[in-house]
């Protein structure tokens, strides 16, 4: 297995970043297998979506619309609970077909880390896994 760490700064409370040249550069060069892309924290996600900008300030509106700010027991301790129920139904990781050190992703198809808590520093993880 191969696996590189990478951060990335967000600069809003829920918003999308296209990390999709950061994992291409974390896979090594003629690498065949499965890359695993992980955000290290729960209030984040990272989806495969298409990364035209419209589409990606839809996805922060949609999951912000999806999960209440307010009500929930969490946000006795710190008053966030929302990001991490809107974390919650994103996923933590996405798993990438890759082929001779590329993902094999589709024409319209990036990867995508939606931030939910904002803004903060994330860390994510690309590990490779297979045959080289």
């Amino acid at each position: 297995m191969h696996s590189e760490r990478f951060s990335v700064e967000t600069d809003a409370h829920t918003t999308t970043v296209d990390v999709t040249d950061q994992v291409r550069d974390a896979i090594p060069d003629g690498a065949s297998g499965v890359c695993t892309v992980y955000v290290q924290h729960t209030t984040a996600g990272v989806v495969v979506q298409e990364p035209e900008s419209r589409l990606r300030e839809d996805i922060a509106t949609f999951v912000d619309d999806l999960v209440p700010d307010e009500g929930w027991q969490h946000d006795r301790i710190d008053d966030n609970a929302d990001s991490h129920l809107r974390a919650t139904l994103l996923g933590s990781d996405v798993s990438i077909p890759v082929d001779d050190g590329e993902p094999m992703l589709g024409t319209w198809q990036a990867v995508l880390l939606v931030e939910c808590d904002g803004p903060r520093t994330r860390n994510v993880v690309v590990a490779v896994t297979g045959a080289n």
